[in-house]
């Protein structure tokens, strides 16, 4: 079941293992899920389309953290 919080305006969806992106978060959310090497951050797009960082995080609370600072980054006005 995914969980919600709202950081600095944006949503930062976390799901769980096989949980569908498009289906759970909408357009300007985060979304940080698990994968088999790691821990995934998914920006959703106006359209629906997801752009993510290349590499996974090792842990949750890292990919948690990376979220957090690009929300920071897009309420800044940058």
């Amino acid at each position: 079941m995914s969980t919600t919080i709202l950081h600095r305006r944006t949503r930062i969806v976390t799901l769980d293992p096989g949980e569908d992106i498009a289906a759970l978060c909408r357009p300007d959310d985060i979304a940080i899920r698990p994968e088999a090497d790691g821990w995934s951050v998914w920006f959703v797009g106006d359209d629906g389309t997801l752009d993510g960082y290349d590499e996974p995080y090792l842990s949750q609370k890292e990919a948690l953290w990376a979220a957090k600072a690009a929300a920071e980054f897009a309420s800044s006005g940058e």
